[in-house]
Formats: C-alpha cells, structure tokens, sequence
C-alpha cells in the first residue's frame, strides 16, 4: 500500500500581514494568499480585490456583502471574473491550468508536482500560497484519503490541484 503514497509538503503558519490591519479569521484566502507569493502588503491586495468585488456585474454568485454595501473580499473573490483574472496579469502573475473538463486530476498538492516558485494554487474552495514547494497558509491545506477499491485494494487520493498563479515580478 505505501509504494503509491506521494510525500507530504512542509507546512509554514503565514498570515500574509492580516493581523497587523484585521481582526479574527475570516474567508481572505484570495488575499492573503496573494500578498503571501507576491510580497505586496495585505491590506493593498485586500483593497484592491474588496473594490473588484464591489464593482462587479450583480448576479446570485456575487460575493459582495450588498446588505451593509460595504467593499469586502473576506467572503470570498469570484476568481473567473475577468476583473480578477486582469489584476492578476497586472500584478505580475501568470495562469496554468492543471486541469480540463473530463481530464480528471493530474496535479495533487504534494510534493515534487508543483514547480518552483512563489505560487497562488487554486483548490477546491481554497487558495493557498507554495513558495518553493512550501506551503504558507493559517491552515495545512493538504488532504490524503485512503480509499478502497471494488476489489478490496486501498489507494491513497491527494488534494487536487486546478491550476495556479505564477508570480513573475511587477508586470511593465
């Protein structure tokens, strides 16, 4: 059983800068994990994406808080939104897709399948920070399942991983 089990990525605490300007925990993974890869501050990457958030065509998927109309990203960013994606070209990230529509999982969130980097990694619900295969989040995001087979052999199933952002630098 253990010759398929994948190694486990080292795990580092990192709040991206939230505590110095926010209280408590909250749904910031987008921007924290932003600030974390691109070394911005916090609060300018909160900023920006609250005002993104707020700005935002109004659809049942919209994630800012229309009650208090207060600009927010602590519930969460529509990461395809176009808006989203050109802020991230802007600040110097670039997309790779690690998965399709019927291709099934082909990255895990484990070591050795992510290349070097400072990376924003989008998974299921969640946005995460690997600094050269390091993982920086308040959380370990990683998942290792055993499951069993129709005939009765176990398989270990990792946390899939549907792309990432590179960050290259400030764009020109």
């Amino acid at each position: 059983m253990s010759a398929n089990r994948k190694k486990r990525m080292e795990f580092q605490y990192n709040d991206g800068g939230r505590k110095e300007t926010r209280k408590g925990h909250t749904g910031d993974c987008v921007a924290r994990s932003i600030a974390i890869a691109s070394g911005k501050p916090y609060e300018e990457v909160y900023g920006v994406l609250a005002k993104g958030n707020a700005n935002e065509r109004v659809t049942k998927r919209t994630l800012v808080d229309r009650q208090t109309g207060k600009e927010t990203a602590s519930h969460g960013i529509n990461t395809t939104r176009k808006w989203f994606k050109d802020q991230m070209k802007e600040w110097g990230f670039e997309w790779t897709a690690c998965m399709g529509i019927g291709t099934g999982c082909k990255v895990h969130l484990v070591q050795g399948e992510l290349p070097a980097g400072r990376l924003v990694v989008l998974l299921s619900k969640h946005l995460t920070a690997v600094i050269d295969g390091v993982i920086n989040d308040t959380g370990d995001p990683q998942r290792e399942n055993i499951l069993i087979n129709d005939d009765g052999t176990k398989h270990f199933a990792y946390r899939c991983v549907y792309g990432y952002w590179e960050y290259k630098g400030a764009a020109a």
